[in-house]
């Protein structure tokens, strides 16, 4: 499993586990919110994509996913912060430690993933 998936998958899952006590409502379109200090578009948001869509969150369909990006610049994430927590998502996921950082300062009601430091190696057997 490369990087990518494994990502993809640990973060969908992560986030599918608040939004399944919710699942049985018919019709709810559940909005997720995501803060890194990177840029707002990588690769890894494809593969959260395809984990949450294993879930059965679809863009479009039950799923709004709010991506913002500080392009690398720490002092704009309060802002950012405080912008997608005015969109009232279901659920924050931050990415990196001063994303997290910044979210916590914005709401104290909002649940929040944080993925930092995630580092995979190769096993060999």
């Amino acid at each position: 499993m490369d990087r990518r998936a494994f990502i993809g998958t640990l973060t969908g899952g992560l986030l599918a586990a608040p939004l399944a006590a919710q699942a049985q409502q018919a019709g709810k379109v559940f909005r997720v919110g995501v803060l890194s200090l990177g840029v707002a578009s990588t690769p890894y948001q494809q593969a959260f994509r395809e984990g949450l869509r294993e879930f059965g969150y679809v863009e479009g369909q039950n799923l709004l996913v709010e991506f913002r990006g500080a392009d690398g610049r720490e002092e704009k994430l309060t802002e950012l912060a405080a912008d997608v927590v005015r969109l009232k998502p279901d659920v924050l996921l931050a990415t990196g430690s001063a994303a997290t950082a910044a979210v916590r300062k914005a709401t104290t009601s909002i649940p929040i993933v944080a993925v930092t430091g995630i580092r995979l190696g190769r096993v060999s057997c």
